[in-house]
């Protein structure tokens, strides 16, 4: 009686044998270049050993180009289209990657049904990569993203997690010369409104706030939260109030909690900036409409889309490219 065929091995199994994820043990396989030295030699090894085959068919389809990019974006839906900050990154994105001719698909990834399409998508590698955004500490995406052999570029970066690739901006910098501004003017007594508290630009522009007051010598006092929307900015401002009644200046972590902080001063009979000084961060153009106008932190934010995706395009290019921080800078208007 002739002896079974041998069973082949399978590509979970050389991943198991190198001591590395799937997608990585499949990045090594397909010749991607943004794989490290170490695992790449320990795949290499594994499929020595193993005997391993890869299928042909499905090494063409995985090597494949579908010149698309999606922009995933992880959040509530309604708050991601009344933000005119997630519009700029998306005509940022969408010039350089047509620059490039990939298309721009966006996916908004809020729930589980949409998160599962999403990973269904990468799964048949339906575009060539991927610009996420938005991403909050234990964020579902993040699985999501860790699991595809497919690049991924973050526009910022996650609480608790340093990805491969991303784009930034210098969130604590920002924030310690917008505090530091209110000092200069003479304020004592300067307050924070925060962001969410699971997300690192939050983090990263409370610690500015924080650097700027500790190295003035004053005390940094407790923040009051919003979520960067607007209508969060009146309520902790009016917070603030109550618990700082002698407050004279406001850092709030976007423009969009200063417009409203703004106008909950002057419904507390506060005058902007004789009584309290109020600086903002993104610079967006509302910034330029409130009453008075708003001092604020510049941030490059079609550059931020714009170079998120020229640095998918190297990586899907098979070149290794460098994460980027890009630079911010104080715009003063009548506010402060």
């Amino acid at each position: 009686m002739a002896d079974a065929p041998r069973r082949k091995p399978t590509l979970d199994e050389v991943a198991e044998r190198a001591g590395v994820s799937r997608s990585a043990a499949s990045r090594v396989l397909n010749n991607a270049p943004h794989v490290r030295s170490d695992k790449r030699e320990a795949v290499q090894r594994a499929i020595r050993e193993l005997d391993y085959v890869p299928d042909t068919t499905a090494r063409a389809l995985a090597t494949s180009r579908r010149n698309a990019a999606a922009l995933v974006i992880s959040g509530e839906t309604p708050s991601i289209f009344a933000d005119p900050f997630f519009a700029r990154v998306i005509v940022g994105a969408s010039a350089a990657l047509e620059e490039a001719g990939l298309h721009l698909m966006l996916c908004l990834a809020a729930s589980d049904r949409s998160r599962r399409r999403l990973e269904e998508l990468l799964r048949a590698r339906g575009v060539d990569g991927v610009l996420l955004m938005a991403v909050r500490e234990n964020d579902p995406v993040l699985h999501i993203a860790g699991g595809t052999e497919l690049p991924v570029v973050f526009g910022g970066r996650p609480v608790g997690y340093e990805p491969p690739w991303y784009v930034d901006v210098d969130n604590v910098g920002g924030a310690r010369r917008a505090t530091e501004h209110l000092i200069g003017r003479g304020r004592s007594r300067v307050v924070m409104i925060c962001g969410p508290l699971d997300s690192q630009v939050s983090r990263a522009r409370h610690r500015g706030y924080r650097e700027a007051m500790i190295l003035a010598g004053l005390e940094p006092l407790p923040p009051e939260y919003g979520t960067f929307a607007r209508p969060t900015g009146a309520a902790a401002m009016a917070g603030l109030l109550e618990r700082h009644p002698d407050l004279d200046g406001v850092f709030a972590a976007n423009d969009n909690m200063a417009a409203d902080a703004l106008r909950a001063l002057r419904e507390a009979g506060r005058t902007v900036p004789g009584d309290v000084a109020v600086v903002g961060f993104d610079d967006l153009d509302i910034a330029k409409i409130t009453e008075p106008p708003l001092t604020t932190v510049h941030q490059p934010i079609e550059a931020l889309g714009r170079e998120m995706a020229r640095l998918l395009v190297r990586l899907v290019a098979g070149e290794e490219p460098n994460s980027l921080i890009l630079p911010t800078e104080l715009v003063t208007r009548a506010s402060t």
